[in-house]
């Protein structure tokens, strides 16, 4: 699934080439992906609109457009979304947007898992995991005070609170394990035994590997592509995810593979502890 890093990557590809672009038409190729309103009202609210800004919450992309409607995309595992500036056909193109510049800004979507709205910025809300969303890694409200409280009496792994959307917005499996190889903290931890010094380490590993992330332009393993069709490179970069049995970077034990919180989880078992 593409999380914050990718998203935003995308959401930065994207800008200077729909910002300020008139959608003329809307093909819909795959109706029921349209989640909010009815198929025949999405198309209506964003047909003949211009999309003014562009932004990001979490996993999902926001654009806003001139008439006050906001049309959310939700990629989840197989998203994506691209401006195709030559008309050429994507097997799995889902939703087109048809643009007043001769190009075209396309859902494709292979599992069809992913989601689109459209409604006023007022009714948001309606969309349940955007409006609980917690604050998002590299934000002005994910401080280390804050994350200090999250962790305060609870008993759950660690790694499951970091994976829940209504404490931090954005964190996903591979941001998770890496943060926690980077911070020498196992996933299967309670949250609540980190003392304050692991806390703080892990607090700074959340922001690095998020940071690192948008550098390279997210991590390409299958599906992801920004959005210019382009794969990101955080991959070469990673120190624990989808490196099982592979040496740890730090001591050259081999990584080891297990399942938390019902995600596969890749970690150090001799650096984390």
């Amino acid at each position: 699934m593409p999380e914050m890093p990718e998203v935003e990557t995308i959401r930065r590809t994207l800008d200077d080439k729909v910002t300020g672009r008139k959608i003329l038409r809307v093909g819909m190729l795959l109706p029921r992906l349209v989640k909010w309103p009815s198929p025949g009202e999405f198309q209506a609210l964003v047909t003949d609109t211009v999309i003014t800004w562009l932004a990001r919450r979490g996993k999902y992309l926001l654009f806003y457009l001139d008439s006050g409607i906001v049309m959310v995309v939700h990629l989840r595992m197989t998203g994506r979304l691209f401006v195709q500036t030559e008309w050429t056909d994507d097997r799995f193109a889902r939703i087109v947007f048809e643009l007043d510049d001769a190009k075209r800004l396309v859902y494709a979507d292979s599992r069809t898992l992913g989601t689109l709205y459209a409604m006023p910025e007022a009714e948001l809300w309606r969309i349940a995991g955007l409006h609980t969303l917690g604050p998002e890694p590299l934000s002005p409200e994910f401080t280390p005070g804050y994350f200090r409280e999250k962790l305060r009496g609870r008993k759950g792994k660690i790694k499951a609170l970091l994976l829940d959307q209504k404490v931090i917005g954005g964190l996903g499996n591979i941001y998770v394990d890496e943060s926690l190889a980077l911070a020498g903290i196992h996933p299967e931890r309670a949250a609540d035994s980190l003392r304050e010094e692991e806390a703080a380490k892990l607090y700074g590993a959340i922001n690095t590997v998020i940071e690192q992330g948008i550098q390279y332009g997210g991590t390409s393993f299958r599906d992801y592509r920004d959005g210019e069709g382009g794969r990101g490179s955080n991959q070469h970069h990673l120190s624990v995810y989808g490196r099982k049995s592979q040496p740890c970077k730090i001591c050259g034990t081999p990584i080891a593979k297990g399942e938390v919180a019902g995600r596969g989880t890749h970690y150090c078992p001799n650096c984390q502890k």
